[in-house]
């Protein structure tokens, strides 16, 4: 898809070669990123280990669907942080529906919707859990760790909280009627797999690390996605093939291509447009600057995508020059705004892939019923928060 693009838009004359590599390159660190965190994602997937933490968390709800409601969304809140959204999406799914199999639940879609909506609500809480935010930032100062959370903890802390509320208030009738078995066989921990959990648990802490030396996230991640896929398939004597296969590559020149596109854009002139009408309103207002622009990035990234939303959002943010609590609420829209519609991020697609490999389903009006009533008060909410920490 993104090698099409690209070659319209040089069909088309838009723009020369050198602006076509200018925009791959700009790239560069989120393609690090993403194949570091896809190397270890399916690492953890294929040795096991989110099948042993979802069987843990199922455990530990002791036969309450309640409880079990609660523990994975726990786990999911704590995966996204620190190991992205797409990660929750990808890998935690399928552990959550193995996990309800085995517990014998009868309908395991409200725990299944907890890894859609958690994967968004709780992407903006480090510059790691999204793989947009170092889109939004592409070819600009992501800003340290201190100075974001300063800027997004208690947005944060409101997105996780409120979306947990009304996701549990559209869910609980039917989690009043569900079961779920008291003794849930607990799979064995192999060694493969605990060594991916530590390489992911290390992979957290240099990233972590190198977000507060406001250091480019792209290589430590790569770095750390390389070394453990080869330290765990080397010590278990496995071949790389399966493990490099499992990965989703086509999601590169899919990124790539979206940043040729913002490129292009940056050529009409578009981007300076909507980066001069967002400096403008954040001169007379920033609440009223936050609470416009949060709502239309949130409404435009569903009907296009937050990647494409979050690229050309992130050039007007930085050619616009204005408050962190501005570009915040820009942020949050891209993070958490997706959570409205099936289509609205990569993370929720790749969650419905995951469902439909389980023989399962979710259409876009049963999701858009769910996602009015979580993500809007989640937005709007959080947006307000973000205004008076400003």
């Amino acid at each position: 898809m993104g090698r099409g693009r690209r070659l319209l838009l040089l069909l088309f004359g838009t723009i020369g070669l050198d602006d076509v590599r200018a925009g791959v390159m700009k790239g560069f660190d989120v393609y690090l990123f993403l194949i570091g965190m896809m190397l270890l994602s399916e690492l953890a997937r294929r040795e096991g280990f989110f099948d042993w933490v979802a069987a843990i968390a199922t455990a530990a709800a002791k036969g309450s669907p309640t409880r079990l409601f609660v523990m994975i969304y726990v786990v999911g809140t704590v995966v996204t942080v620190f190991l992205s959204n797409d990660a929750t999406a990808v890998v935690l799914t399928p552990a959550v529906y193995a996990a309800c199999k085995a517990a014998k639940v009868r309908d395991p879609m409200p725990y299944l919707l907890v890894c859609a909506f958690i994967a968004n609500a709780a992407s903006f809480v480090l510059p790691i859990s999204n793989p947009a935010n170092l889109v939004i930032f592409a070819g600009g100062d992501m800003p340290p760790l201190d100075r974001w959370l300063t800027t997004f903890a208690v947005p944060a802390v409101v997105a996780v909280v409120v979306t947990f509320i009304s996701l549990y208030l559209t869910q609980r009738r039917v989690l009043a009627q569900d079961t779920v078995a008291r003794d849930v066989p607990l799979p064995r921990l192999e060694r493969s797999a605990l060594l991916a959990g530590l390489g992911l648990l290390l992979t957290a802490i240099v990233l972590v690390a190198a977000s507060a030396l406001n250091a480019h996230l792209g290589l430590p991640t790569f770095i750390a996605g390389v070394a453990t896929t080869a330290i765990v398939l080397a010590l278990t004597r496995q071949s790389p093939v399966e493990t490099i296969r499992g990965v989703s590559w086509s999601v590169l020149p899919l990124v790539g291509g979206l940043f040729v596109i913002v490129e292009a854009l940056d050529r009409t002139g578009l981007t300076g447009m909507i980066a001069s009408e967002l400096a403008r309103m954040a001169t007379q207002s920033q609440a009223q600057a936050i609470g416009f622009s949060g709502v239309a990035v949130a409404l435009v990234a569903n009907l296009v995508n937050n990647l494409p939303a979050g690229l050309l959002a992130g050039s007007a943010v930085q050619a616009a020059g204005v408050p962190d609590s501005v570009a915040g609420a820009v942020l949050i829209a891209i993070d958490l705004g997706p959570n409205l519609s099936v289509t609205g991020s990569l993370a929720t697609i790749l969650w419905l892939a995951a469902l439909r490999r389980e023989g399962l389903y979710m259409g876009a009006w049963d999701f858009l019923k769910v996602g009015i009533v979580v993500m809007l008060p989640a937005l709007l909410l959080s947006l307000a928060a973000l205004a008076l920490a400003g």
